[in-house]
């Protein structure tokens, strides 16, 4: 992967707002976008693994609190990205929880556990950034939906559901904000080896599972970063309400 740094980099210049970036996919897409040359926002509730992420990509990454689920708390992420840095350039819609249930035995509990989490974080998160983006009339926000947002997803009912959501959230917003210059567009990963497939451990299926992808392995958090890199930058210019698989060929 070529990463380069400064006034070069595919990002330069730009701020971008990451929820779920203490670790996993949000912190492997903040690393990137820093290193081609971005200001980075980290929201998550893991704080001091978020303040240790931050730390790590040096003066261009801060982290502050964020509750995907509170509109108070995007309210508060995003006055202070403004107050900082004057813009918001794009939003990477990431936070999410995985919980594998089936249909019988996903409690309501736990249908809206993953629906606040996974659904209402990311409207939340839209709601909160498009005033600033359409201001601009720029920018390109980037929500992270899953392959189960393509497909059926009998063993995690509530989570494709919500993964489902996401997709039509981005269809809708897209068609919104395009004519003020702000994309909007779903990416939807296969398996990827973050602390996320502990679910799938501890259901003891996580072989079974990586038997059915073709390319007969997992995906690093690296190769889901470097497409939403794509999509946070003027490369993907005119890619909007679209969807970006990265999945080892699953839903082929």
């Amino acid at each position: 992967m070529t990463q380069q740094n400064g006034q070069n980099g595919r990002l330069a210049g730009r701020v971008a707002i990451i929820s779920g970036g203490a670790r996993g996919q949000g912190a492997a897409e903040a690393a990137l976008f820093v290193a081609q040359g971005a200001s980075v926002v980290l929201g998550d509730v893991l704080d001091d693994v978020g303040a240790a992420t931050a730390a790590s990509l040096g003066d261009a990454a801060i982290y502050q609190h964020l509750d995907v689920t509170s509109e108070a708390s995007w309210a508060e992420l995003v006055t202070m990205t403004n107050d900082r840095f004057g813009q918001i350039d794009v939003l990477v819609n990431n936070a999410g929880i995985f919980r594998v249930a089936s249909l019988a035995d996903t409690t309501p509990e736990l249908w809206h556990q993953v629906m606040e989490v996974n659904a209402t974080g990311v409207y939340l998160g839209l709601r909160a950034v498009t005033p600033t983006m359409i201001e601009q009339r720029r920018g390109s926000i980037i929500n992270i939906s899953s392959i189960a947002g393509l497909r059926g997803a009998g063993m995690a009912f509530a989570y494709g559901a919500s993964k489902w959501a996401v997709r039509g959230m981005t269809k809708s917003a897209a068609q919104t904000l395009a004519p003020y210059g702000v994309r909007c567009n779903s990416v939807h990963p296969g398996i990827i080896d973050t602390a996320m497939l502990q679910e799938f451990d501890n259901a003891g299926v996580r072989e079974s599972v990586r038997e059915r992808i073709p390319m007969a392995r997992e995906a690093s958090a690296d190769e889901v970063a470097t497409l939403v890199l794509y999509l946070a930058s003027d490369e993907s210019s005119y890619s909007t309400g679209s969807e970006f698989i990265v999945d080892g060929g699953m839903t082929m």
